[in-house]
């Protein structure tokens, strides 16, 4: 049976998402995801990323017939050919994308029709860090504001609680406010 318009709210199957719900309860192992992505520096700042396979409900997927291709870049003044967003950039982006399709999907499970959702994220970062001038200077962002703008006909105090949930379990915002093991390694 396909999903009509009347299923959905926020373009989201509100059953198939009870019924994903469900499904992790009963079988926590189905939770388990792996992502991966391979880069291929390209020269100078630029690089092009390839995202396809994952792992996820206990099985490799291959949905994809294709993968997905990112590319970075630099800005000239930081020495690039200005021909993509550069990685601190996407980061921006990858949170503010996490947050909109939380706020999507929460929202739908309550019940909560959104007419509009407008993110903004702006990062501080310097340099210092980054080109090894200071130790002391961090070399990512010090700080990430992220505004929202969202068209509802729900309650101020509803949207806020929506926002405190999400918050809470975005897995993009997770990363970045707590340390995350990363290993970094030489392979042949």
């Amino acid at each position: 049976m396909g999903t009509t318009a009347s299923d959905q709210v926020n373009g989201v199957d509100v059953q198939q998402l009870m019924d994903t719900i469900e499904a992790v309860k009963k079988q926590p192992e189905l939770a388990r995801f792996r992502f991966r992505a391979a880069t291929e520096w390209q020269g100078g700042g630029a690089a092009r990323t390839r995202i396809q396979g994952f792992h996820g409900v206990g099985q490799e997927d291959t949905s994809r017939a294709e993968p997905f291709v990112l590319t970075g870049d630099e800005p000239a003044v930081l020495l690039g050919d200005n021909t993509a967003p550069n990685a601190v950039e996407t980061l921006l982006h990858a949170l503010s994308s996490c947050i909109a399709v939380g706020m999507a999907y929460n929202a739908a499970a309550r019940g909560i029709e959104l007419r509009g959702l407008e993110l903004t994220a702006e990062g501080e970062l310097d340099l210092h860090g980054f080109l090894g001038l200071d130790p002391e200077t961090r070399a990512g962002y010090s700080s990430v504001q992220l505004d929202y703008r969202v068209a509802t006909d729900a309650s101020p105090a509803a949207i806020d609680e929506l926002c405190e949930h999400v918050q809470r379990t975005s897995p993009v915002l997770d990363m970045l406010r707590n340390s995350v093991t990363v290993d970094v390694r030489r392979r042949g």
